[in-house]
């Protein structure tokens, strides 16, 4: 039985105009395709690059300076030629023990370096890394580096993400 104060809608009642905070389009405006444009506009651009050159020891030392795990290899034109990572050091460390720092970054950088672009989708660059087994990649544009990325840089992008999806959810069902 309905309370006493109840009255139930009648034919000539307006209906009430509904006025949301929330709204579907608003619950999912974020991007669905997150690219690797998307995640240089957060993290920013910082590049660090060494020449050829130099040797594994002043390689090391900006790698510890910058808290950095791979160094760009560029030529004189500023043109990407190699990445030296901790791996390839460590590795070298292993080979050559007591005889390593010295040699140059030219004989000890990874040659095949495999770059990605503004357009490419943070999945397909995660994919690639973890098939490839690296975990730096430098982002071209038209062969002129504009920033680098790492796997922990695509991970953390995609948990913040999946985050904020998980909070619009909430909002969504509890309106």
């Amino acid at each position: 039985m309905a309370p006493t104060s109840f009255q139930g809608p009648s034919r000539g009642d307006k209906a009430k105009r509904m006025e949301n905070s929330q709204s579907v389009q608003s619950n999912v405006a974020s991007p669905t395709y997150s690219t690797v444009e998307n995640l240089l506009q957060n993290k920013g651009n910082a590049v660090f690059t060494i020449s050829p050159s130099d040797t594994l020891h002043d390689a090391v030392k900006v790698l510890k300076e910058k808290r950095i795990g791979a160094l760009l290899v560029t030529n004189d034109a500023g043109k990407l030629v190699g990445i030296l990572s901790e791996r390839d050091v460590v590795r070298k460390l292993a080979d050559t023990p007591g005889q390593t720092l010295p040699q140059s970054v030219d004989e000890n950088m990874t040659r095949n370096v495999q770059p990605c672009h503004e357009g490419d989708s943070l999945d397909s660059v995660l994919k690639r890394m973890t098939e490839g087994r690296f975990r730096h990649m430098p982002v071209l544009q038209n062969d002129n580096i504009i920033g680098m990325i790492t796997i922990g840089d695509v991970v953390h992008y995609r948990i913040n993400e999946l985050e904020h999806e998980t909070l619009q959810l909430k909002q969504m069902v509890v309106g």
